[in-house]
């Protein structure tokens, strides 16, 4: 039996397919579905049962649920603009705490979602070393969330008995319910196919143009594999991230969208909103050496190939 949190949400939904192609339908997806269009994220998939994310836990520890050897949680709230503390103490850090404690009383694989954001502004740079954990220093309290929990894993000495993921900007599928949180791929598809300019932000830093302020994006499909063959090797215990490790600017991914729309490229610089320009991240770049080490050799699609590949599902409104 396996557990999935977050499962009917972008990345979750995704490795739902996953699982479902190499013939694991054994699995209990836990989500919040309320009015939104999230749900059909899970069209088509494989799952023994569906239990709504607040009811969980109380499920889970009353004893109700037996055979669990692997727990996926992804679930969480992901909003960096969020402001509200208390609900992400409690969502994020706390559900997460009882949620692996669970986990290893009953001797059951933890794999979990951490953040890029825990990284902050960057200026101690993007490597995963558990030793630099406790100096991060995250912009917003979403990543303070997940610190917060890497804090707690490290502290507890649980880091060999887990497996956790600091993803970085990832895009592709499945990620039409995310409204502003969606990527911009997404976002302005229909836009561009309209004749309407891509829109990017202007740099307010003389060290970066417009428009060439840069992230790590990684495409779903690839971030998915990595899951699975941690998911496949629980012993290769540790926090992780999960980018390309190789950053590329907003303005790669907007000429990328042109070139797959088979469009003249025109692009528009716009203001930033204040309640973001002291949180912006202006570089982000996975150091994937562990992952190496870890010996996953699967090479990562190009951004350009990604974007491509992307845009066909957006043609069609099409889920993986």
């Amino acid at each position: 039996m396996v557990i999935l949190t977050g499962g009917a949400g972008f990345i979750g939904s995704c490795f739902l397919w996953k699982l479902n192609q190499k013939g694991i339908s054994d699995i209990i997806v836990v989500d919040h579905l309320d009015k939104g269009p999230k749900w059909k994220n899970l069209l088509g998939k494989k799952f023994t049962d569906f239990i709504q994310k607040d009811e969980f836990l109380q499920v889970l520890e009353a004893g109700k649920i037996k055979g669990v050897k692997k727990i996926i949680h992804l679930g969480a709230c992901s909003s960096t603009v969020l402001d509200d503390a208390a609900y992400f103490l409690k969502n994020n850090y706390e559900y997460s705490k009882r949620l692996a404690a669970w986990a290893f009383n009953q001797k059951a694989d933890f794999i979990y979602a951490s953040s890029a954001a825990t990284y902050g502004d960057g200026a101690l740079g993007y490597d995963d070393a558990d030793s630099l954990a406790p100096s991060l220093k995250p912009l917003n309290m979403y990543g303070y969330s997940k610190q917060l929990f890497d804090l707690w894993v490290l502290q507890n000495n649980l880091i060999k008995k887990m497996v956790g993921f600091k993803f970085f900007n990832v895009f592709g599928p499945n990620e039409y319910h995310k409204e502003d949180m969606m990527s911009i791929i997404c976002k302005r598809f229909n836009d561009l196919k309209s004749g309407i300019p891509m829109r990017l932000f202007k740099s307010y830093r003389s060290d970066y143009k417009e428009g060439d302020q840069k992230r790590d994006f990684i495409y779903v499909k690839d971030a998915i594999e990595v899951m699975y063959y941690f998911y496949k090797n629980p012993q290769k215990a540790g926090i992780y991230n999960l980018g390309t490790g190789e950053a590329r600017s907003w303005n790669d991914v907007a000429l990328a969208m042109f070139s797959a729309l088979g469009i003249k490229p025109v692009i528009e610089y716009i203001e930033m909103p204040e309640n973001i320009k002291n949180q912006y991240q202006y570089f982000t770049q996975a150091k994937m050496d562990k992952v190496k080490a870890a010996r996953y050799a699967r090479k990562f699609m190009a951004l350009e190939e990604a974007v491509k590949d992307y845009c066909g599902y957006l043609k069609d409104g099409a889920y993986l």
